[in-house]
């Protein structure tokens, strides 16, 4: 019996012909565009995006850290920490380029920048 994913040899595929394989189709696409595909491509990249296409889909966070097989629930919270931050800049770069010479209502503003944690 072969296993579902498996090399030229009919066994099963290691990480590191998993990681062969996503570097050999990143520089296709890299030839065709060089801004397409970021340099820094892993398996851990494709993991983190999708764990943070689920948070931002509203998944809960139990629910990630199960997929992601994390033990604890603290591991699983760097990604709502990191969603978070890129909503914060975000919202800051759209805010500058609306009213550049403004400073945001929100610098200084503790019920504000409270409020907007709270995503």
């Amino acid at each position: 019996m072969y296993p579902l994913f498996f090399n030229s040899r009919k066994e099963k595929l290691t990480r590191a012909g998993i990681r062969h394989i996503i570097q050999k189709y990143a520089e296709m696409a890299r030839s065709q565009n060089e801004i397409l595909i970021p340099s820094g491509i892993s398996c851990h990249s494709f993991r983190h995006s999708k764990a943070m296409h689920r948070l931002q889909a509203g998944v809960n966070l139990v629910y990630i850290r199960d997929i992601l097989g994390h033990v604890s629930i603290q591991s699983t919270e760097i990604y709502a920490r990191a969603d978070s931050k890129q909503k914060r800049e975000a919202i800051e770069k759209a805010y500058v380029n609306i009213n550049p010479e403004e400073k945001p209502v929100w610098e200084g503003n503790m019920n504000i920048l409270n409020w907007l944690k709270g995503f």
